[in-house]
């Protein structure tokens, strides 16, 4: 019985040691791959950095001043004046307080609305 019980104990230390070499080895590929895409997010954000870098060189003021009277007999570019915008008046408000469009509703158990008028 005793004999019974060391070998059903040295299965099972032979089996956690097994389970310890399998996940130490599981565990040194996740901290590769974990390398890998720190790398590859550290050279998107590089790429990326110096993407904003050379959209910001292109869109300097003067540069797109120049291009646009390069090319101002095919694009006929105006610069922008205050006079290129709509005037204050000119912008549709939205309706009064007091307008059906903001007076309670309800609803009667015919499925009809009716507005309540306000007092």
């Amino acid at each position: 019985m005793k004999g019974l019980i060391y070998a059903g104990m040295a299965l099972v230390v032979m089996g956690l040691g097994f389970w310890a070499y399998r996940e130490n080895y599981a565990t040194q590929a996740s901290l590769r791959e974990v390398g890998q895409l720190r790398h590859e997010i550290a050279t998107t954000q590089a790429r990326l950095d110096r993407l904003a870098a050379e959209w910001a060189y292109l869109n300097r003021p003067d540069r797109l001043r120049d291009l646009a009277e390069l090319n101002f007999q095919r694009l006929e570019l105006l610069p922008l004046t205050p006079g290129a915008f709509a005037d204050v008046n000119q912008v549709a408000m939205p309706p009064a307080a007091g307008s059906v469009a903001n007076s309670p509703m309800i609803v009667s158990s015919g499925g009809t609305i009716e507005t309540e008028e306000p007092l």
